[in-house]
């Protein structure tokens, strides 16, 4: 509260520097939330679109697995699936955007040719070749969905915090600081007037003494008068 700030000019001093440097704050707070939320307005636009993707190569994937297995039986389409040998490599590294470190999702040997997919030309069929197409295109969606979801999460925590920091700045310490100003302003123009009051009380006492004094040497008789008069007699 402002009654427990001492009203001295250092005081005043010292707060009107936090002002200064909370403004400022308050300010780059703001560029910052506001970048913030375009950034995450570009990568919502783009997580929709990997997620009307990421629908559209399921329900591909899945057409094409079910064509498979009524075609071929169950039985071809898992000895195909059990054939591979090589499995896709996930490697995780990061960037920054707008001061937020965000996932960058690299993956490797997902999409593979026929005869890496080790069940040979002779062991598929062209429905089967069709469903791992299908699968292969599925798995690099879900991994740049991935990627897209987890830094749309981190901005989205990173504008909430910069929000509260905001809003903790405009509504409570800057308000508070402006008050605690504004009371040792008071408090010092109170000061100086009182001030002021007491030195023309000094100064008009210091006035009445010398016009007494000024009136006590006019009347006062001097004794060498006295008797020069009395010699005269």
């Amino acid at each position: 509260m402002a009654e427990d700030v001492k009203p001295t000019r250092k005081n005043l001093m010292a707060i009107e520097d936090r002002i200064e440097l909370s403004e400022r704050g308050h300010d780059t707070l703001e560029q910052k939330r506001d970048g913030l939320i375009m950034e995450f307005m570009d990568i919502l636009d783009q997580a929709q679109d990997v997620r009307s993707e990421l629908s559209e190569d399921y329900q591909t994937a899945q057409h094409k697995i079910n064509m498979a297995r009524a075609m071929e039986g169950d039985v071809a389409v898992r000895g195909a699936a059990a054939a591979l040998k090589e499995h896709p490599e996930i490697t995780t590294q990061s960037k920054n955007i707008m001061g937020v470190v965000v996932p960058q999702i690299e993956s490797s040997r997902v999409k593979k040719s026929l005869d890496q997919r080790g069940y040979g030309l002779l062991g598929s069929s062209a429905r089967i070749d069709e469903a791992a197409d299908a699968y292969e295109e599925l798995l690099e969606t879900i991994i740049l969905a991935a990627e897209v979801e987890t830094a749309m999460k981190k901005m989205l925590e990173e504008i909430e915090t910069t929000k509260r920091r905001v809003n903790a700045l405009e509504f409570k310490l800057l308000p508070d600081l402006y008050e605690n100003k504004e009371y040792i302003e008071q408090k010092l123009e109170e000061q100086e007037r009182e001030e002021i009051f007491r030195l023309k009380k000094i100064k008009a006492k210091k006035e009445e003494e010398e016009k007494k004094e000024r009136e006590t040497e006019e009347t006062e008789i001097d004794p060498e008068d006295v008797e020069r008069v009395s010699a005269d007699d």
